[in-house]
């Protein structure tokens, strides 16, 4: 089994079709499909479900894909050390929340390119869940998620601290709007989602009905023309509170605050790039003597001696 097919392999799974694979890796379909073909051959099994919208796992394909995430990551981590140098450079891959990338980021993002661009700053976009599962897979070098990770092989550590509220338009009587109105959220896996829910459970309203939105703007916009109500964080619905838009409505204590975590895989190799990136976060990263960040500078001042 060759780590070439594997590859193949991923990419087909990841997209769900072999056009698409093909012009995403480069190749031309009928390799994409013959390489397929013979690594089920090898594996003796099939390793997808044909149908007319694409293709689809089988069982052993699912189970497959588990050992090619780990084996073309831990190959790319490889890579990655041999290649590493002191001066921050490559590519960096970092995910988000909606709201940290649209609140936190751009400053931390401006900042860190104009002191360091020979590196090539990407951003993807999710809830926490998939955040942590694309960090886990090797997806990603670290992501910014919206709640604590006691996953085993995830270092997580608190950067952003953000208060928060329940919004609606103050179109209406106080108590129609937070108990009548839809809510305006994420898809499942958003954790400002789980707290409203849970919120909304213990104000009495256990069916409510759910709006998913995939923007923060678009939830936003929602909220101010009366269409439902949301939670999100201050930082975020300050100019709509000050200008009169929306009206914020306090949560109780234990569910008022959200920290949001940056986290990264235990064994993953912490490049010049990554390092530099984690450097800038706020200070709390310096106070975990255990942290990659921790290990990275130490390499860091071993090499130079």
């Amino acid at each position: 089994m060759e780590s070439g097919d594997l590859r193949i392999f991923q990419c087909v799974a990841q997209e769900g079709n072999l056009t698409r694979a093909a012009e995403r890796l480069g190749y031309v379909q009928s390799n994409v499909t013959a390489r397929i073909r013979h690594l089920e051959s090898e594996v003796g099994t099939l390793l997808f479900i044909r149908h007319n919208r694409g293709m689809t796992l089988s069982p052993a394909g699912e189970m497959l894909l588990t050992y090619a995430d780990k084996i073309v990551g831990l190959l790319d981590e490889a890579g990655k050390a041999l290649s590493s140098t002191i001066e921050p450079s490559g590519p960096l891959r970092i995910g988000s929340t909606q709201t940290a990338a649209a609140v936190r980021l751009p400053e931390l993002f401006a900042k860190y390119y104009k002191q360091h661009p020979a590196v090539s700053l990407s951003l993807t976009t999710g809830n926490s869940q998939v955040l942590m599962d694309q960090v886990i897979g090797y997806e990603l070098e670290g992501a910014f998620i919206g709640c604590s990770c006691d996953h085993p092989d995830i270092a997580s550590t608190p950067v952003f601290d953000e208060e928060l509220f329940v919004v609606s338009s103050g179109m209406g009587p106080e108590d129609e709007e937070l108990t009548s109105k839809p809510i305006l959220v994420y898809s499942m896996g958003c954790s400002y989602r789980q707290i409203l829910e849970e919120w909304l459970s213990v104000s009495g309203v256990t069916r409510p009905v759910i709006m998913e939105f995939g923007t923060l703007e678009a939830i936003i916009s929602g909220v101010t023309s009366g269409m439902g109500i949301s939670l999100l964080p201050e930082i975020v619905i300050r100019n709509q509170i000050e200008n009169g838009l929306l009206r914020k409505h306090t949560l109780p204590v234990g569910m008022n605050r959200m920290m949001t975590h940056f986290i990264t895989r235990k064994d993953a190799f912490v490049s010049s790039a990554l390092g530099a990136f984690m450097g800038m976060l706020p200070r709390e990263y310096d106070m975990i003597e255990n942290s990659d960040l921790s290990r990275f500078r130490k390499a860091q001042v071993k090499a130079i001696r």
